[in-house]
């Protein structure tokens, strides 16, 4: 089960092939070669990064 790496919930939902979005915190996940990829979606719908506020192990999953 996923949890997310911002908030540590486990209300995640998943919304595209290898996307999840936090419906705790309102992040968007992209998981890539067992490397979660997190994004904040702006208000125009676009997403901004958030990955330099996590440390390489709160980001890598094993598969």
């Amino acid at each position: 089960m996923l949890k997310c790496p911002n908030c540590q919930s486990k209300d995640v939902g998943k919304i595209g092939v290898n996307q999840y979005y936090c419906w705790n915190c309102y992040i968007e996940m992209t998981i890539a070669k067992g490397v979660i990829y997190t994004h904040q979606v702006e208000e125009d719908g676009s997403l901004s990064s958030l990955d330099d506020l996590f440390g390489e192990e709160e980001r890598t999953i094993s598969m």
